[in-house]
């Protein structure tokens, strides 16, 4: 009841319908059409790991991202981490047999643009992500252990190439971030755990394939790629060389 009542005094209205009240409405949220599977681009950039989206990104969904990405609507984390908590659970049942014990690495923004938006979006659902997992019985962490290079420029409107070019040693563990990590396991408060690298939207598979690579450098290779959504650029299900 408090949240209707803050959303309709602060004039919210669905982002998939336009009903005045919750930015997500429970008729478009239950409309939602998830189905989780592989959705590897085209061209698949070399090594990359099996990428998985719940979802193509276009109608609704895109709207939930946008939305959340560039207009700060900060309550679509929870639904938009539950589409990837979904393809999560369906990678991990799909690869390992069960949904086994999960580290999720959201793949991070550029600093200029966390300071722009005063938000880390993919960190964000994420964690929303985790906690939907959570609740399922899985035993899952969310570690933000990647950091971008200075100098990353915009992946907006960059062809395949470029993105490629631009993301080529562009993202780093941070040390920090490993040791706490390298503590919490040694601690018994996690264990072993497969890691799998997470994305609000899947494109050319460049930055996916850049986190591979950074944290495959530390000994922690990712066992999946998740993401909300996979662009149409790409067929979901399909594999294409």
């Amino acid at each position: 009841m408090l949240d209707a009542f803050r959303d309709l005094v602060l004039g919210e209205r669905c982002v998939g319908c336009a009903r005045a009240g919750h930015l997500l409405c429970e008729t478009c949220e239950a409309g939602l059409d998830a189905a989780p599977r592989p959705a590897w681009p085209t061209p698949v950039p070399p090594g990359l790991v099996a990428p998985w989206a719940a979802t193509s990104y276009d109608g609704l969904v895109r709207a939930m991202v946008v939305g959340h990405k560039e207009h700060r609507l900060f309550a679509l984390a929870r639904p938009l981490g539950g589409l990837l908590a979904g393809t999560v659970h369906a990678a991990l049942t799909d690869l390992v047999g069960e949904p086994a014990p999960v580290l999720l690495v959201p793949v991070p923004s550029r600093p200029s643009s966390t300071r722009q938006r005063g938000y880390a979006p993919t960190e964000a659902i994420a964690h929303a992500a985790a906690a939907s997992l959570a609740t399922c019985g899985v035993r899952v962490a969310c570690s933000r252990l990647l950091r971008t290079r200075p100098g990353l420029a915009d992946q907006a409107g960059l062809d395949a190439a470029s993105r490629a070019a631009n993301l080529a040693g562009a993202l780093r563990v941070h040390p920090a971030a490993l040791r706490r990590l390298a503590r919490a396991t040694a601690n018994g408060r996690r264990g072993p755990a497969h890691v799998v690298v997470c994305d609000d939207v899947l494109t050319t598979g460049a930055t996916a394939a850049e986190a591979q690579r950074a944290l495959c450098a530390v000994g922690l290779p990712p066992l999946a790629v998740a993401a909300v959504a996979a662009t149409r650029r790409r067929s979901l299900g399909e594999r294409t060389e």
